[in-house]
């Protein structure tokens, strides 16, 4: 059984958010099986894809390392890769039933583009402890699937270096989500993106996540009403890699854009349970 490491939303190799995609399986094996092998990979998301009696349709399940996640952005768009270049399905898109409802992917030149669902987040004040654990005063603090901290500028959001393990019951408690956390900020002047953003997230079991795109279907809407354009380009500045997305706010929906890379194809030598 293959199984195929690429990395998504990436500009080239090593950049972006590697996510290992297992070949489409003609049933669901168990959970634990998945769950063990997601740990065993040690990725961000590890995708399992399930076939339908539609060559162009899929189940899709994403697990982190220590739980299985409602949404995942950058696994589903190497999902997509995956069935397009290393499995040679020819129709120009691809939909997967997920936990969050039917998803697309589809080519866009050299990229692609995925159709989510958008998450216009609430403005709430600062929960208790929230400072501390960021080690910076946020501009403003948003609720929605996580807690949103926008802060001054580009350069806070890349200097960043919060208490990771205090911001996990600090969301949990101000979104009744698992305890994950975005910063983002408006990007400088002449920059060739619109903002710059990171991810942390404790309560999926990642501290630093490398590109997060259902966290976009909550930036979207957010910088969109900010900036006053549907269509902006952001910057997720994990440390030593960095991601690119291209999204616009459709109404009720967000379209992701991006590139993917395939770095490595391996072989399982044994039998999902």
């Amino acid at each position: 059984m293959r199984q195929w490491t690429i990395d998504a939303f990436a500009s080239g190799p090593f950049k972006g958010n590697p996510a290992c995609v297992l070949e489409p399986l003609d049933a669901w094996p168990s959970d634990g099986w998945m769950q063990a092998l997601a740990a065993e990979n040690n990725q961000a998301e590890t995708a399992f894809l399930l076939k339908t009696g539609d060559a162009a349709r899929f189940g899709l399940r994403w697990f982190t390392p220590a739980l299985e996640v409602p949404l995942c952005g950058h696994a589903t768009l190497a999902s997509g890769h995956a069935l397009f270049t290393e499995l040679a399905l020819a129709a120009g898109s691809v939909t997967f039933d997920t936990r969050s409802g039917p998803l697309t992917v589809a080519r866009a030149g050299d990229a692609y583009e995925m159709d989510f669902p958008a998450m216009p987040p609430e403005r709430i004040e600062p929960p208790a402890g929230l400072v501390e654990a960021l080690g910076v005063r946020p501009r403003e603090v948003w609720s929605a699937q996580f807690l949103v901290a926008v802060l001054e500028n580009e350069a806070a959001v890349r200097a960043l270096a919060p208490d990771i393990a205090a911001l996990k019951p600090i969301s949990s408690a101000a979104t009744q989500g698992r305890g994950n956390v975005v910063v983002a900020a408006q990007a400088d002047a002449g920059s060739p993106y619109d903002v710059v953003s990171r991810f942390f997230a404790p309560g999926s079991g990642i501290p630093e996540d490398p590109a997060t795109g259902s966290a976009h279907c909550i930036l979207s809407p957010l910088f969109a009403d900010k900036l006053g354009r549907e269509a902006l380009r952001f910057h997720q500045a994990y440390p030593g890699r960095g991601a690119d997305l291209d999204c616009e706010r459709r109404g009720a929906r967000v379209m992701l854009r991006g590139r993917a890379v395939t770095v490595a194809e391996s072989r399982l030598r044994l039998t999902p349970a």
